[in-house]
């Protein structure tokens, strides 16, 4: 079942009511945007880096955690992620006086580890993600925990859902929106949410060249997996599509691009350059697809971009910038 239901999204926004933030929106007009945009008519970010747990994340994580029963609260979760994934989950079980078990590869960025420590998870470090989610499924075997997946499922898509009918509510002149996809968690909830409100809108998706499960998705038309991820996007670098998302995504979701993760890193110094906003490479994705492969068709609409999360240490953001 792919359709999303209005008053599914009215409830999820309920249930986040006054511990979710509704993260600020930014018009970009000033000269220096006006500098590097292409001739738009007018340009919106939405700020949700600056929601719970640093990213967009933590509203699906939320929605997932508190619906569980008091059964399966009482066995606590488990999750495998080396991105804001970890973080929100992390972030909603100490929310809800949930134990959360968390599964990182040792090579993700430190201020993600340091950041579900903070919150209280028990954090297993392993080899790589492959590692991690047999971490997760050993422990939801042995010990009963829920499995919190880092896209594929409702609660997921509501969450981001709430995301997108704050966009277009605030914004109803907007009618080009451009959303980062990693496994399809975000665009399916906010592509969803939007073509419900307006339905002439046009939404397109953004992926890196290395990790382009969706747009070989859409191409295929049906979920795929990828042989290998290549991109610096961490939290962009899904290796496959899976049926619900996927589903959900193709039926709201007008089409995907694709950029470069020079494009990313470009994108990222603008983000630094203008507005002084910290932005991972995921973060960027949305203004790297506005101002590369969309600039032309963006001529005379009314744009929304989203910066998705800001969970990166300061040590490879600065690697990162230092090679643009």
């Amino acid at each position: 079942m792919t359709e999303v239901l209005a008053e599914k999204i009215s409830g999820a926004q309920a249930a986040i009511k006054g511990t979710l933030i509704e993260t600020p929106t930014l018009a970009l007009t000033s000269d220096r945007w006006r500098a590097v945009l292409p001739d738009i008519a007018s340009g919106t970010v939405k700020l949700e880096l600056f929601q719970q747990a640093g990213s967009f994340k933590a509203r699906g994580a939320y929605l997932g955690i508190s619906g569980l029963s008091a059964e399966n609260r009482a066995k606590g979760v488990v999750a495998a992620s080396g991105g804001n994934h970890a973080m929100a989950v992390a972030w909603a079980a100490q929310k809800l006086g949930v134990s959360a078990k968390i599964a990182i590869p040792r090579a993700a960025d430190q201020v993600r580890i340091d950041g579900c420590r903070a919150t209280g998870a028990e954090v297993i470090l392993c080899d790589d993600i492959v590692e991690a989610f047999a971490v997760m499924e050993e422990s939801a075997a042995k010990e009963g925990r829920v499995m919190m997946h880092p896209f594929e499922g409702e609660h997921m898509t509501l969450g981001s859902a709430t995301c997108g009918a704050e966009f277009v509510a605030a914004h109803p002149e907007i009618d080009l929106f451009i959303i980062p996809v990693g496994g399809g968690g975000m665009i399916s909830g906010m592509s969803a949410a939007i073509k419900l409100a307006r339905p002439d809108a046009t939404v397109i998706g953004v992926e890196p060249f290395g990790a382009d499960s969706m747009f070989r998705s859409f191409a295929a038309g049906e979920p795929v997996r990828l042989d290998k991820i290549s991109t610096i996007a961490d939290s962009l670098a899904s290796p496959l599509a899976m049926p619900y998302s996927f589903g959900v995504t193709h039926r709201y979701t007008d089409e995907i691009v694709r950029v470069e993760d020079e494009a990313l890193r470009h994108a990222m110094r603008m983000y630094q350059d203008i507005l002084k906003i910290t932005a991972e490479p995921a973060c960027a994705a949305s203004l790297a697809a506005l101002v590369g492969p969309l600039k032309d068709r963006a001529k005379g609409r009314h744009v929304g971009i989203i910066a998705c999360g800001s969970n990166i240490g300061m040590a490879r953001y600065g690697s990162l910038l230092a090679q643009t």
